[in-house]
């Protein structure tokens, strides 16, 4: 069974920076992909970021070089640095995973993904 659970939110300042981590358990596939979502008061869930098991990455549009998703392989951890943070940048964010075919490009659509963690809550003030 597939677990995720994500840590790092708080609240922060406009220009500052915030680090998430994802502790995953249970994903024993060869292929798979990770992303980052997240969900605003009052918006539908958005994707953020994705990595497959190769290191491929996907960011959407808005991150524009802001955020840096990343792996720690042998400690089963993701990770989302987030600099530069906006006002509008204020969400829950979670953490979802999926198996994959080798060699698929993951996907930033959030029902694509069947295994999700908690979340955890950032807040931007300006």
């Amino acid at each position: 069974q597939v677990q995720l659970v994500e840590s790092g939110g708080g609240s922060v300042q406009a220009g500052g920076s915030l680090r998430l981590s994802c502790a995953a358990s249970g994903l024993t596939y060869s292929s798979y992909c990770m992303g980052w979502f997240r969900q605003a008061p009052g918006k539908e869930r958005e994707g953020v970021v994705a990595i497959a098991s190769d290191g491929t990455t996907r960011y959407a549009d808005f991150v524009t070089g802001r955020f840096t998703i990343s792996k720690d392989n042998a400690k089963n951890t993701l990770f989302l640095q987030m600099n530069s943070l906006k006002a509008e940048d204020t969400a829950m964010y979670y953490c979802a995973a999926v198996a994959t075919l080798r060699g698929m490009a993951c996907r930033l659509n959030d029902a694509w993904y069947p295994y999700w963690g908690q979340g955890t809550q950032v807040t931007v003030s300006s």
